[in-house]
C-alpha cells in the first residue's frame, strides 16, 4: 500500500474534514484516510498506486468544493504519521497530474458558477439583477427574484448533489438547497435570496477564522531556509538543507536562519530561538552549544556541525507533533461529533413533522407551516456545535506553539486542565540539573584524580545531570580519561564498563547492592545529611571510593509550585535520591516527596496517586530524562520540560520547549482557558439553536433570521475561540 499526499484548500471546520473523510473512505482503492485541516493536507493509503486513481481523487476533491493538487512523492527523510501509521512527507514538485489540475482550474474559471470563495459576489450579483429586473418590469418582481435566488444558490445545490452521491447526505448544503427551493415554492423568494447571501458570508468568515488559526502552524513550515552553505575543502557550496548530512560543516551569516540542528564549532553569536521557545531575546551562544534549525543568527557569522539530518530536526519534530495533534481528539470533541451525526436527521424529521401535522390534523394552512418547517430546517446544521471544540483546540494549539509549548492533541490539552496532582522528577526538573562535585573520598592508595578519572569515563555514557557533573569536574582538571569498553546503563542504579578488562561501576550504594566499609558508610551518611547526592565507585564489586554532588533548586521552582498550588494542583516530588536529600529539597520547595525510587517504583507511586480516593482528576508527570520516560508514559498526562531527551519527547503528551517551570503553569492556564472557551462555545451553539428552534416553530422568526442565527452562531463560536490566540500574552 502506497501513501500519497494532496494539498487541499477550503477546509474551514470539522464539518469539512468529515465530508472529505466520508467521501474518500467510500472510494474504491482507498485503504485509509487522514485529513489535516491545520496543514490543509489529505493523506491516503492507496491499494492501487496508479496515476489514474490519483487523478480521479484530485478531481473528486475539487468537485466536492475543495480545490486540490497532489504532492509528488519526494522522500525528504521526514517521518510523519501517515494515515496508516507512517508515511514520508513529500516535497512539492512537478507531476504529470499538474496538467490535469491546471485544466480543472481553467474549467473553473470559465464555468458559469463560482468556485473557491466567490459565492458572496455570485449571490450578490444575482440578487441585484433580480431586484433590478423586478423594479424595471412591473409584475415580474416575484418571478425575477425567484430565478435570481435559485441561480444564486446554484453552487450550494451542486455541492449538495456531489456530497450526497459521495455518501454525505445530511450536509449543510443539502439543508440550504431544500430551504431555498421551498421558500421559492411558497413565494418567499426574497428571503430565499437573503438565505443564500448570508450563508455565503458565513462560509467566508469561517474560512478567514480557520486561516487565522492555521497561520501559526503554517509559519513554522516556512522557517527552514531554502539554501544552506556547506563548508568544504575547496570553499563554500550552496545546496538544499535536505541534502545536508550529519557531520557537515555549515556556514550561517548574520540575519540568516540556521538550516539544520547542530553544534557551534567556530564563532560566538546572539541567536534568536523564538520560533521554538517563544522568547524574543536572543541567546548568547558559544562554540559547543546546541543550535536549532530555523533559529536566526543575529550579529556575526558562525560555523556549525550538523547533528541531525533533514527531517529529524527539532523544528521538524515540532511541526510533526502539531500535525499529529489533530488526531488526538478531546473526549468532549468526540462526544459532540457523535451528537452532531444524529442532530441533523432529528431536526429534519422535526421540520417534516412541523410541515405535516398542523395542516393534516388541525386543518391549518399549508403555506404557513411549510414556511415554519423551512425555518426550522435552517437551524438543522450542526456546524456551530461541530466546530465548538476543534476551533478552540486549534487556536489553543497554535497559541501554545508560539509561546514554546507543544501539546499532542485535544485529548492531552483537555486532560492537563483537569489535573489536580502533578508529580515532578527532581534532578534537572525541579533543580538546575547542573550539580557540582562537592567532595570525594578514596580507599587505600587510590589517588583522587585517578578515582575521578575512572568515574568520569564511565559517566560519559549517560546524559543524567549528575553524570555530567562528574565529567565536568574531570574536564576542569584536564584529566585524561581511561578508555572504556562494554559500557551500559543500569536502569535506576548507575553505569558500568570495563577498563583494561576490569569491571567498574558507578552508582548509588543501595542500588548497586553492596555494603560499603564503615568509613565509606559514615562518609556517605554525612554527605547525604548535608544535602548532597553521594555515589560509590566499584572495582570488581569492591568499593574504591565515593563522590558527593550537590544540586540546587531552579530559580523559578518555588514560585512556579506556589502558582500551581494556587490553581488547586498538589505538587509531588519523585526522585531516586536518598531520603535526606529529597527531604531537604522538598522542604525548601514546600511539597510532598517520595525518595529512593527506581524507574519501576515511580510507576508504582503514580498508580498509588491515581488510586488515592482523596485525589481527584488526572495525574500528571513532569520530567526530562531517560529514566523519566516510563513514568511520563504511565501518567495520565506526561510533560517533558526543556526539550528533554528524544525518548522523553516520544513518551510525553506535552513538551515545554523552554527550560523553565513557569511554562508548566502557563500550560495549565492555557488548558483551563481552552476548556472554558469550549464550554462557552457549546453553550452558545446549543442556546441559540434552542431559542430559534422554539421561535421557528411558533413563527416568531423567519428564514433569513434562522440562517442568520445559524451563521451567527458559527461565527460567534469561531471568534470566541480565536481569543485563545492571544491567551497568556505577556504585558
Amino acid at each position: 500500500m502506497a501513501h500519497h499526499h494532496w494539498v487541499v484548500s477550503g477546509m474551514d471546520c470539522g464539518s469539512c474534514v468529515a465530508k472529505i473523510e466520508t467521501a474518500l473512505s467510500k472510494r474504491d482503492g482507498v485503504e485509509c484516510v487522514d485529513v489535516s485541516m491545520m496543514r490543509e493536507t489529505v493523506t491516503l493509503g492507496l491499494r492501487d498506486d496508479s496515476p489514474d486513481l490519483r487523478g480521479d481523487i484530485t478531481r473528486m476533491l475539487t468537485k466536492l468544493g475543495y480545490p486540490a493538487h497532489e504532492k509528488s512523492t519526494v522522500n525528504t527523510g521526514t517521518t510523519a504519521s501517515g494515515c496508516c501509521g507512517g508515511a514520508n512527507t513529500c516535497g512539492e514538485t512537478a507531476s504529470p497530474l499538474d496538467a490535469d489540475v491546471e485544466t480543472q482550474s481553467l474549467l473553473r474559471k470559465i464555468a458559469p458558477w463560482p468556485e473557491g470563495g466567490d459565492e458572496i459576489a455570485w449571490a450578490a450579483i444575482w440578487l441585484v439583477i433580480g431586484g433590478g429586473v423586478g423594479w424595471l418590469v412591473p409584475g415580474a418582481d416575484t418571478y425575477a427574484m425567484s430565478v435570481a435566488a435559485i441561480l444564486a444558490a446554484l453552487p450550494i445545490m451542486r455541492a449538495a448533489f456531489r456530497l450526497a452521491i459521495s455518501g454525505a447526505f445530511f450536509s449543510i448544503e443539502l439543508l440550504m438547497s431544500v430551504a431555498v427551493l421551498g421558500a421559492v415554492a411558497i413565494g418567499q423568494s426574497l428571503e430565499a435570496g437573503m438565505v443564500v447571501l448570508l450563508f455565503a458570508i458565513g462560509e467566508s468568515l469561517e474560512g478567514i477564522a480557520a486561516g487565522r488559526a492555521r497561520s501559526g502552524v503554517k509559519s513554522l513550515m516556512k522557517l527552514t531556509p531554502e539554501i544552506a552553505r556547506r563548508v568544504t575543502d575547496t570553499g563554500v557550496e550552496d545546496l538544499s538543507p535536505a541534502s545536508l548530512v550529519i557531520g557537515d560543516i555549515v556556514e550561517v551569516r548574520p540575519g540568516e536562519r540556521i538550516p539544520a540542528d547542530g553544534i557551534l564549532t567556530t564563532g560566538s553569536a546572539e541567536i534568536d530561538n523564538s520560533h521554538l521557545t517563544g522568547e524574543s531575546v536572543p541567546v548568547a551562544s558559544e562554540p559547543g552549544d546546541d543550535v536549532f534549525a530555523g533559529a536566526i543568527v543575529t550579529d556575526r557569522p558562525v560555523h556549525l556541525c550538523v547533528t541531525r539530518a533533514a527531517g529529524q530536526t527539532m523544528l521538524d519534530r515540532v511541526i510533526e507533533l502539531v500535525e499529529q495533534s489533530e488526531k488526538h481528539k478531546a473526549p468532549v470533541e468526540r462526544f459532540v461529533a457523535k451528537f452532531a451525526r444524529i442532530y441533523t436527521p432529528i431536526i429534519m424529521a422535526l421540520a417534516a413533522l412541523t410541515v405535516v401535522i398542523p395542516p393534516v390534523l388541525f386543518g391549518q394552512g399549508w403555506e404557513e407551516w411549510i414556511y415554519r418547517g423551512l425555518a426550522l430546517l435552517l437551524i438543522g446544521c450542526p456546524c456551530a456545535l461541530v466546530i465548538s471544540t476543534p476551533a478552540a483546540v486549534t487556536s489553543a494549539l497554535a497559541r501554545a506553539t508560539r509561546i514554546g509549548l507543544l501539546v499532542k492533541g485535544g485529548a492531552a490539552l483537555e486532560a492537563i486542565g483537569a489535573v489536580r496532582t502533578m508529580a515532578f522528577d527532581k534532578t534537572g526538573t525541579l533543580t538546575e540539573g547542573k550539580p557540582k562535585l562537592a567532595s570525594l573520598i578514596t580507599v587505600g592508595d587510590m589517588a583522587e584524580d585517578q578515582l575521578l578519572g575512572i568515574a568520569a569515563a564511565l559517566e560519559t555514557v549517560t546524559s543524567h545531570p549528575l553524570a555530567k557533573a562528574v565529567v565536568t569536574a574531570a574536564q576542569d582538571k584536564n584529566l585524561d580519561l581511561p578508555v572504556i569498553t562494554d559500557a551500559r546503563t543500569i536502569a535506576g542504579a548507575g553505569v558500568e564498563a570495563r577498563i583494561d578488562g576490569i569491571l567498574y561501576r558507578v552508582g548509588a550504594a543501595k542500588r548497586l547492592d553492596i555494603d560499603p566499609t564503615p568509613e565509606i558508610a559514615d562518609w556517605l551518611t554525612a554527605q547525604e545529611g548535608a544535602g548532597s547526592t553521594a555515589v560509590v565507585v566499584l572495582k570488581d564489586n569492591v568499593v574504591i571510593g565515593a563522590l558527593a554532588l550537590r544540586d540546587v533548586a531552579r530559580a523559578d521552582a518555588k514560585a512556579a509550585l506556589a502558582k500551581l498550588k494556587a490553581l488547586g494542583i498538589n505538587p509531588v516530588m519523585l526522585t531516586g535520591d536518598a531520603m535526606l536529600v529529597a527531604k531537604r529539597m522538598a522542604g525548601e520547595l514546600g511539597m510532598e516527596y517520595h525518595a529512593q525510587l527506581l524507574p519501576e517504583d515511580k510507576l508504582n507511586v503514580l498508580a498509588e496517586l491515581r488510586n488515592d480516593p482523596d485525589r481527584k482528576g488526572p495525574i500528571a508527570m513532569v520530567g526530562d530524562g531517560i529514566n523519566d520516560a516510563p513514568a511520563l508514559k504511565s501518567a495520565d498526562v506526561g510533560i517533558a520540560i526543556g526539550g528533554g531527551t528524544d525518548i522523553a519527547l516520544e513518551a510525553a503528551d506535552a513538551v515545554v520547549v523552554k527550560d523553565r517551570l513557569s511554562d508548566v503553569v502557563n500550560l495549565v492556564k492555557l488548558s483551563r482557558a481552552t476548556r472554558r472557551v469550549i464550554r462557552e462555545n457549546i453553550g452558545l451553539a446549543l442556546g441559540l439553536k434552542a431559542v430559534f428552534l422554539i421561535t421557528s416553530i411558533t413563527g416568531l422568526t423567519g428564514l433569513w433570521l434562522a440562517v442568520l442565527a445559524d451563521t451567527g452562531a458559527t461565527v460567534l463560536v469561531t471568534i470566541n475561540s480565536l481569543r485563545l490566540l492571544i491567551a497568556l500574552r505577556r504585558p
